[in-house]
């Protein structure tokens, strides 16, 4: 009778045990999927690049950060990015866009990218874009962008900012990082 009751408890265990790495296996799963899918979004996006701008880009005339000054990054583009401190290269008077597309080269579509500006549109007139407007990519910043079609998510006239930091994370300075907004500067301690 004794060995009875002991098969019951035994069994329940088991099934305790069973659902408990069942229920860690999901976690690890989900967090195992989430950082591929930020490593993926980081991977694909060139941190540094040339210091060549588009044809037609002036330069700002009195930018509130001056070349050669410091900055911080207020923006998350990358994780990496939020609360470095900047090296201000280049200063530009235009209008930067936020834009959703599907790369060139395929995959899933990128939602809300900032930023290309308005030298980076392909056959780009005089007037700035509208929400909405559908437009081809002229600027790889990311793989695929190039030539890509996106529509526009919002248009914002400021001075747009390449710069040099170490990322956040500890690594490799990123040099001619292709573009901060103004708003998404603060003046450095």
């Amino acid at each position: 009778m004794k060995k009875r009751t002991k098969l019951p408890t035994i069994l329940s265990l088991f099934a305790a045990l069973f659902l408990v790495l069942g229920a860690c296996s999901n976690s690890d799963d989900k967090n195992k999927k989430e950082k591929e899918v930020k490593e993926h979004s980081e991977m694909d996006m060139n941190h540094s690049s040339s210091d060549d701008v588009p044809e037609g880009l002036k330069a700002a005339e009195n930018p509130t950060y001056e070349v050669g000054s410091q900055a911080i990054i207020e923006s998350g583009h990358m994780e990496s990015m939020k609360g470095a401190e900047a090296t201000i290269v280049g200063a530009f008077d235009t209008t930067a866009y936020a834009i959703s597309y599907t790369p060139a080269t395929g995959g899933e579509k990128v939602e809300n990218h900032k930023w290309i500006i308005h030298e980076e549109i392909k056959d780009a007139g005089e007037v700035t874009y509208e929400p909405g407007a559908e437009v081809t990519v002229n600027a790889s910043h990311m793989e695929g962008m190039n030539g890509a079609v996106a529509e526009v998510e919002s248009a914002e006239k400021t001075t747009v900012y390449m710069v040099d930091f170490t990322p956040t994370t500890g690594g490799e300075k990123v040099k001619n990082h292709k573009w901060v907004t103004e708003s998404e500067l603060s003046a450095s301690k």
